[in-house]
């Protein structure tokens, strides 16, 4: 494996591209998880697709519209959720199938040929190239100097919302931010997963980085580690037996997680008998 990495651009680019996303996944599957977006994550990333369909439509990098589109679609879930009130929930259910929908369509629009989306939607690590790796490196660099600047704030919108806003901090920009670097990270997402994979990325290595019970910094950090061998490990099935390397990632990430649980589970029954 190590002489076919040496000798394949392809192969390096998604190592490269695996460690870029794992960065955004570490960071912003943190925020989601502790703050409980895992859904509304769901809905931005299902929005994607209409801006990957509106790229192939106006022949423009289907990245830079899904970017344009997913960030609009975050700020408009934000903002109708502040003024209106609207329940979580029934934004997602509108905006989730919104995005879809347009995808369809602008695809169905396009001139000749229908593109293939099964790379946007399930996700294909070999494919990617130098110029994603630019595009993923740079949201990653953005990603990093937010959660940075802002991680103390962070701290208090994702821990005690409420309270933070009693106390005058600038909650609403906590939450704007929020909701725009979680449509930042699914394009970074993107091309390693696919939109409709893309949750299981973002919510596994933080959960079960979770399970050590360490603080908000260390939780980012070992969920990002998490993510990378995941992903790595992923791409290693995927080369071994031919498989979706999307499908692979998720299924070994969700296989793990599962086999942590049980011996937590197996754990505790061991104590309660003895004790």
């Amino acid at each position: 494996m190590i002489s076919l990495i040496a000798e394949y651009g392809f192969l390096q680019n998604a190592i490269i591209g695996t460690l870029l996303a794992s960065i955004a996944c570490g960071l912003l599957g943190t925020i989601i998880v502790e703050k409980k977006l895992v859904m509304m994550s769901g809905g931005i990333a299902h929005t994607a697709f209409g801006g990957i369909g509106l790229g192939y439509f106006l022949n423009i990098e289907p990245i830079y519209t899904a970017l344009g589109f997913s960030v609009f679609s975050a700020l408009s879930i934000a903002c109708i959720q502040r003024r209106s009130g609207v329940i979580n929930d029934v934004l997602i259910g509108m905006f989730w199938p919104l995005g879809m929908a347009l995808g369809i369509v602008f695809v169905s629009l396009t001139p000749g040929y229908p593109p293939d989306m099964t790379s946007y939607l399930f996700g294909d690590i070999l494919t990617i190239t130098k110029t994603d790796l630019i595009i993923m490196g740079g949201l990653d660099l953005i990603l990093i100097i937010t959660v940075t600047g802002i991680f103390k704030l962070l701290q208090a919108y994702l821990f005690d919302e409420e309270f933070s806003t009693a106390l005058g901090l600038p909650v609403v920009l906590a939450e704007t931010l929020t909701y725009i670097m979680i449509a930042i990270t699914v394009i970074v997402l993107i091309r390693v997963v696919g939109i409709i994979l893309v949750l299981a990325l973002l919510c596994v290595p933080p959960a079960l980085a979770r399970l050590f019970k360490p603080n908000l910094a260390v939780i980012m950090g070992l969920a990002i580690v998490l993510s990378a061998f995941f992903c790595l490990a992923g791409l290693g099935l995927s080369y071994e037996y031919n498989i979706a390397s999307g499908a692979a990632i998720v299924i070994f990430s969700v296989f793990v997680y599962a086999v942590f649980q049980l011996l937590r589970y197996l754990r505790s029954l061991f104590f309660r008998s003895n004790f």
